[in-house]
């Protein structure tokens, strides 16, 4: 049996009210992304990682030093909210840190690690 909302009007109406709901549609056919423009994201910048057993972390104390998976002058990796999406390497800034993005990862490759 095939259900078509168009000929029940019980159902086409939350349909229609989640479509006037959604953001306009540019020339292209894209969704307005104006509504996600401001909302907050986690940026994080991975150095390297390190397995340690837990008697080892329990032995960590000032001054002690944890190797990394990574060389020396290595990119780091920069994540959104978990996201890889670019590499980069630390700067200084106004006695800050900071970090210049050297390779961003393609929205269509982003996409495709979603999957």
């Amino acid at each position: 049996m095939k259900s078509n909302t168009a000929a029940d009007p019980a159902r086409a109406a939350p349909l229609n009210e989640l479509r006037a709901d959604l953001p306009a549609a540019g020339a292209a056919g894209e969704m307005n992304l104006d509504v996600v423009l401001d909302l907050p994201v986690t940026l994080s910048l991975e150095v390297g990682r390190s397995r340690i057993s837990i008697r080892n972390l329990l032995q960590l104390n000032q001054g002690s030093v944890v190797e990394l998976d990574r060389a020396a002058g290595e990119p780091l990796d920069v994540y959104v909210n978990g996201t890889l999406v670019a590499h980069g390497e630390i700067v200084v800034v106004n006695d800050k840190f900071g970090i210049r993005l050297t390779d961003v990862i393609s929205p269509a490759e982003r996409i495709r690690k979603l999957r």
